[in-house]
């Protein structure tokens, strides 16, 4: 997707700055350790839910994505802002 964003004309430090949003293998837990993970926990606050996308993975993996995003487009503004990028 990089490069049609690019080809649209989107600056290469805003693309830079937001790449944590196409993150989201957590969003399904198919992943290995997600699934040890459920396997393991004795206290059963770790869990997939009696749907598919309704698991305990899903808020943390949201909310550390979301700040990623901001936290990259900042970074990512001040370098071009300074004129480094």
């Amino acid at each position: 997707m990089l490069p049609l964003a690019y080809k649209l004309g989107i600056d290469g430090w805003v693309l830079l700055g937001v790449l944590p949003s196409v993150y989201g293998y957590f969003f399904i837990p198919n992943y290995p350790s997600d699934i040890a993970t459920v396997n393991f926990d004795r206290t059963g606050t770790t869990k997939i839910g009696k749907y598919l996308l309704n698991h305990s993975f899903m808020m943390p993996g949201m909310v550390h994505t979301l700040v990623a995003c901001v936290a990259g487009y900042l970074i990512a503004f001040l370098y071009h802002s300074m004129g480094w990028i």
